[in-house]
């Protein structure tokens, strides 16, 4: 298989409140921001990381939900108590300190200045055609080996024959 390409693609959620009023918002925030936030070029190579996939999918999850949750008004003790986390870490996520943090609020300022509108970065496998086609000049070049092969084998029995 070949190395896996990245495509992007553009996506509007510019219904997604940036302000958001009532827990429904806020969680249509929180979604957006976890999934545009994942789908980031320089995010794919974290996140890929066997090791560190699960912390950083929850890093991510917890600076999202702390974000739409302060844009929503939320004081940072009621953030710490619905995310169940402590309100240092909370403030941390909020104020860019840690890594999620920064890169959530920087995928907040996307969708603010974008009008809603953000481009995702997909990697993608190598398409089937291209490694069916690989596999049919293998198999072409396996055919006209077999074919020699079989002619010298023809050759030797005559000879010996």
């Amino acid at each position: 298989m070949g190395t896996a390409e990245i495509s992007s693609m553009e996506v509007d959620l510019s219904q997604v409140p940036l302000r958001p009023i009532g827990l429904k918002q806020v969680r249509e925030l929180e979604i957006a921001l976890v999934i545009a936030s994942i789908f980031r070029k320089e995010v794919f190579d974290e996140i890929l990381k066997p090791s560190d996939f699960t912390t950083w999918l929850d890093s991510l999850a917890i600076a999202a939900g702390a974000l739409a949750r302060e844009k929503a008004g939320y004081p940072i003790a009621k953030i710490a108590e619905e995310l169940g986390r402590s309100e240092s870490t909370i403030r941390n996520h909020l104020q860019g300190k840690t890594k999620a943090g920064k890169i959530v609020r920087e995928t907040y300022d996307t969708l603010r200045r974008e009008g809603g509108r953000i481009k995702l970065y997909i990697p993608l496998a190598p398409s089937i055609s291209e490694e069916l086609e690989k596999l049919k000049t293998k198999l072409k070049d396996l055919e006209e080996r077999m074919s020699k092969a079989r002619s010298l084998i023809e050759e030797a029995a005559q000879l010996l024959g």
